[in-house]
């Protein structure tokens, strides 16, 4: 990772303060936080799913003062007050496996965020322009698909679809998968913003769920999406689809399988796949 005391001025930080921070998962599965972050500037300019990036402070491995982590903006708006600006994050503390020593460490950014309590203060960038760009055309179709966390960009931008663009005249497909039905929680949110475009004739939600202890929310994802396979080829094979995937990098690679098997081989569904990224009409937002 890069030192970003290198290229980020503090002209270009914002600071934010822990409004709250609150487990929305049982303590029996993964810990996921909804964080709300205030900002006491009127005058900072956001759109519902932007990214921030937050500064971890150190020390970091390899010397680095600073950790950088983006994250997708949940949901946002005017304080109260009149007098700041609340943004939602939607944070899994998250751990990985040193390859070579086969310990596990805590990742940087998630814990940090986890650990931050009511009242301490967070070192934010941005905010920056998010991947998923909304058709000029009300009757293009929208191919949803996503994985944990990653449902929080897409929860964004749909209330910007159905509110901001009023009605929606193209097919509106969300596909999310979760490791646990505990997890379903990301894509029901406690606040029910979902539950507002369920009234929607265009908007439909696929959930699914991983279909084994060692399976993951990548493999439940692939499992919704065999099971609509048809209907999502379908969907491809028109020109005002538009594909969005957000969640674990798996996905990509989960998406890819399904589609090689309803298109007869990988080779015919790569070309309608760089047919899709050639025509900009391919997204993702993945991590690791």
């Amino acid at each position: 990772m890069t030192d970003l005391a290198a290229y980020v001025s503090e002209t270009d930080i914002t600071e934010a303060i822990i409004q709250s921070s609150q487990r929305i998962t049982p303590e029996s599965t993964n810990e996921v936080r909804l964080i709300v972050l205030h900002i006491n500037s009127p005058a900072f300019y956001f759109l519902e799913g932007q990214n921030i990036g937050v500064l971890t402070p150190g020390p970091h491995p390899f010397g680095n003062k600073t950790h950088h982590r983006y994250y997708t903006i949940a949901n946002a708006r005017k304080s109260a007050d009149g007098e700041g600006v609340e943004l939602e994050l939607l944070v899994r503390r998250c751990f990985y496996i040193d390859e070579v020593s086969g310990e596990q460490y805590p990742g940087e950014a998630s814990n940090y965020l986890c650990n931050a309590q009511p009242g301490d203060k967070i070192s934010l960038t941005g905010p920056h322009r998010s991947p998923f760009r909304i058709p000029a055309d009300k009757t293009s179709n929208l191919l949803m698909l996503g994985t944990g966390t990653g449902i929080a960009p897409f929860r964004a931008f749909l209330r910007r679809v159905y509110q901001e663009q009023g009605e929606w005249d193209g097919k509106v497909r969300l596909f999310y998968g979760a490791r646990t039905g505990a997890e379903m929680l990301y894509m029901n949110d406690i606040n029910q913003d979902l539950t507002n475009y369920y009234d929607q004739a265009t908007f439909k939600a696929i959930q699914s769920l991983s279909q084994g202890v060692l399976k993951d929310e990548g493999d439940a994802l692939q499992n919704g999406v065999e099971a609509h396979a048809s209907e999502i080829w379908a969907l491809l094979q028109e020109p005002k689809t538009h594909v969005y995937l957000a969640g674990i990098k798996k996905i990509s690679a989960a998406f890819d399988a399904s589609m090689a098997k309803i298109a007869g081989s990988e080779v015919q569904w790569h070309a309608v796949k760089q047919a899709l990224i050639d025509d900009k009409r391919w997204s993702e937002l993945t991590y690791h």
